[in-house]
């Protein structure tokens, strides 16, 4: 088995990457696929929902690890040759420890809420990810549907060249409040963050080819 690797990356702190990260896990997981979560980020977010998902449920049906920036390569080779998908988050810098990180990945999505400042920290993930010759797809995550700042971000997104995802995550509560529960949004009352994340979950298989 050789797996496929996914790695979440994003310059400015609080744009959902280890939302993204979580939710991707459960369905995938619900879908009968094996799947690894790797933690790079020091401040830990995903492997306390880790432990809060085994403590709710007793078995997380997933498999976790964590690593320093330069034991993402060692960890992710272990965990491909074990697992479907290997789901890296990492923490909200850009410099040379991303590297290895964005180096593994067959897929990076970069999560950006609607808005410009963060779509402005996007760019230098966008420029790392093209000198390691990996594709980077923008998910617009906190979206407001309907919006012209949606439409904005979207459109200026487009404009860096960047690849954006036709599903996007709106502002919701069930988001945050299955995230402190240890469960994805599809585990709770089914409801559109749950075809949110079901989209999402079918668009980045595709890209994938899986």
């Amino acid at each position: 088995m050789t797996g496929k690797v996914i790695t979440l990356a994003q310059q400015k702190g609080g744009s959902g990457k280890t939302t993204l990260a979580a939710n991707l896990a459960v369905a995938l997981a619900r879908q009968g696929r094996s799947v690894a979560l790797l933690d790079t980020d020091p401040q830990g977010s995903l492997g306390r929902w880790f432990m809060a998902r085994r403590e709710r449920l007793g078995e997380a049906g997933l498999d976790f690890a964590t690593a320093s920036a330069w034991g993402v390569t060692y960890e992710c080779e272990k965990l491909r040759k074990l697992v479907q998908v290997v789901i890296v988050d990492t923490p909200p810098k850009v410099d040379a420890d991303l590297r290895p990180a964005l180096r593994e990945a067959d897929l990076i999505l970069v999560p950006v809420a609607a808005s410009h400042v963060d779509l402005w920290a996007t760019e230098g993930v966008l420029d790392l990810a093209a000198r390691e010759g990996r594709r980077a797809t923008v998910v617009l995550n906190r979206a407001k549907a309907g919006t012209r700042l949606a439409a904005e971000v979207a459109g200026a997104a487009a404009e860096l060249n960047a690849e954006v995802a036709a599903a996007q995550l709106a502002n919701r509560v069930a988001y945050a409040e299955t995230l402190g529960q240890g469960l994805g949004v599809q585990e709770g009352r089914a409801g559109p963050a749950a075809a949110e994340v079901a989209a999402l979950t079918a668009e980045v298989l595709g890209l994938l080819d899986l």
